[in-house]
């Protein structure tokens, strides 16, 4: 008897093959039987019509904090998702001295980069560790519902190493790229899937001071990345960068590659529609130097570089107006009271428009034809006569006007989208194109970070209700092939050989979804986290079952309690055959 079998179901396993109708029986936390399953299970599952798939690999997180104190790693339980890999862009939590400066410096530098409440992170980290494997050994003992790995962060190492002179990006001396490769090492010894860094001037401190670790040279970066080599290429060395001359970047990052066996993951994104060549040319440099022995995997988004502003989050189109200002340090209930008065809300939009000199900056608070209403389910690839302009036009009011009773919809609830990177084509093409290269790897959700003004660890949600069966302004993608990105794609770039296929012997990790109903909700902020910490949540519907390890952790959209979760320490092999 098996512990659980599931019948009748379309069965779409994660290797790219045809979907198909049958059972899936499993024992011990492992898949045991895929196809016509004869014995009975002690629970049965009856599938008719609903889809199952491998569970969803998030391979870019930001839920270093979070991870320690929410067993959900919530909302990534909500959309399916059983693997989660955080420490990404060179951030993170450890190493960290033990005392409350060394911890404040980390926290702020996470508040200020990632959106993530410092009040929150204080609250919720219980520090007991000051080394990176120690921090692991923290992550490990708290009970989880889904599967999580860390990488070790060159932020939080850099600031151990050399202290104010790493934070303010001084140049490393060969002492100290000795000293932060020994912690790298250790690291990766300990379990961690690799290490991280960030080289993008997006990534700002108080100030706008760039990150730590920004402007590392080459001499600190290789240094850092040879103890791969060292370690017979164990651990995967993962960046995000400008690329502001990008053939000197991609050049060290083939180097590293080549010289360490080392695999590189690097974020791919572009800004403007002119960087959409350059983008092109480095998935060429990819592939050509991928064909001469290098590890070079581009991660791409599903969605462009987004924002959502609301009266809640942390910025919307009226930040900036004077009469706006009292009201930004109210509560929800007493703002929404204020914005509610007809006396307030002429005063708003009838300011000038206090534009600051910075082309993003000047899109929120006036660039209404790039701004839209998200809408309900949400609609992330709106058209140009979707915007804000053109709906205030149609309307026969100022945007101004339209964007704050929009705003002031659902209790002032409602978000407005500002797709700001990504987005020139008007479309979702570039993503689309991203996306179906062979070279790249869906990436790029942020889960839990942005959280004043993003969800994106919903895309997996997306991929399914969207890019496969809603899509009108252009072609869709095809399930099976929707499946594999997800799952088994973004578990093989994080050395992850157990997961990410429903064959025999793998993890049991899985969803069942009513594919039919799958569906978005609206986002909306909430204030669930430690000290009534503020973040922008958004849930689906249509996911029946998620399973972890042969557990059910979500049953229509509700946790059961089941913490069969684990930590994942390093690169995990594929299961030797029966």
């Amino acid at each position: 008897m098996y512990d659980l079998v599931i019948r009748n179901a379309n069965i779409v396993d994660g290797t790219g093959q045809p979907a198909f109708s049958g059972d899936l029986a499993i024992n011990n936390g492992k898949i045991a039987a895929v196809g016509d399953v004869k014995a009975k299970g002690k629970r049965e599952i009856d599938a008719k019509g609903k889809l199952l798939t491998p569970g969803w690999v998030d391979v870019h997180s930001h839920m270093d904090g979070q991870a320690t104190w929410d067993p959900l790693c919530s909302p990534a339980a909500n959309h399916g998702i059983t693997t989660l890999i955080m420490g990404n862009c060179g951030i993170g939590f450890a190493p960290c001295e033990p005392n409350a400066d060394a911890r404040g410096r980390l926290i702020t530098v996470v508040e200020d980069v990632e959106d993530i409440p410092g009040a929150a992170l204080h609250e919720g980290i219980k520090w007991d560790w000051e080394s990176f494997p120690e921090y692991l050994d923290a992550v490990e003992k708290f009970p989880r519902a889904i599967d999580v790995g860390a990488q070790v962060p060159h932020c939080a190492v850099r600031t151990y190493v050399m202290g104010e002179r790493g934070a303010k990006n001084e140049i490393a001396t060969p002492a100290d790229v000795s000293a932060m490769a020994a912690i790298v090492k250790e690291g990766i010894e300990s379990g961690a899937i690799g290490f991280t860094t960030s080289r993008t001037e997006l990534h700002t401190t108080g100030g706008d001071q760039a990150m730590p670790g920004t402007y590392a040279d080459e001499a600190e970066l290789l240094g850092i990345g040879k103890v791969i080599g060292e370690l017979g290429g164990k651990g995967i060395f993962g960046l995000v960068s400008d690329f502001h001359n990008w053939e000197q970047e991609m050049d060290w990052m083939k180097r590293l590659s080549v010289d360490n066996h080392c695999q590189i993951n690097f974020v791919l994104f572009f800004r403007e529609e002119a960087d959409w060549d350059r983008v092109l040319k480095q998935l060429d440099y990819c592939r050509q130097a991928n064909a001469e022995g290098a590890q070079l995997i581009p991660h791409v988004g599903a969605r462009p570089v987004n924002i959502l502003l609301s009266w809640d989050g942390t910025i919307n189109p009226f930040s900036f107006h004077a009469n706006y200002g009292p009201l930004s340090v109210m509560s929800h209930e007493d703002r929404l009271a204020e914005l509610q008065k007809p006396e307030v809300r002429a005063a708003i939009v009838a300011e000038d428009l206090p534009l600051m000199g910075d082309s993003f900056m000047d899109t929120i608070i006036g660039g209404y034809d790039k701004l839209y209403p998200l809408g309900s389910p949400p609609n992330y690839e709106p058209a140009p006569e979707d915007s804000i302009a053109a709906k205030a036009a149609e309307a026969g009011v100022s945007p101004q006007e339209f964007c704050y009773d929009l705003m002031m919809q659902d209790s002032g609830k409602t978000v407005v989208y500002f797709p700001c990177f990504g987005y020139g084509a008007n479309d979702l093409s570039r993503q689309v194109q991203l996306l179906e290269d062979s070279s790249t790897v869906i990436s790029l959700a942020d889960t839990g970070a942005h959280c004043g003004v993003l969800c994106d660890a919903s895309i997996p949600t997306q991929m399914l209700s969207y890019y496969v069966r809603d899509r009108e302004r252009g072609h869709r993608l095809k399930l099976e092939d929707v499946v594999k990105m997800q799952t088994f794609d973004t578990a093989r770039c994080v050395g992850l050989e157990d997961r990410g296929t429903l064959e025999v012997g793998m993890k049991a990790d899985l969803n069942l979804i009513d594919f039919e109903t799958l569906q978005l909700e609206s986002p909306q902020i909430i204030y669930d986290l430690p000290a009534g910490g503020r973040r922008m949540f958004q849930g689906a519907s249509g996911y029946i079952a998620t399973i972890v390890n042969g557990e059910i952790i979500m049953e229509n959209g509700k946790h059961t309690g089941a913490v069969p979760g684990a930590l994942i320490r390093g690169a995990q092999p594929a299961p030797k055959a029966a």
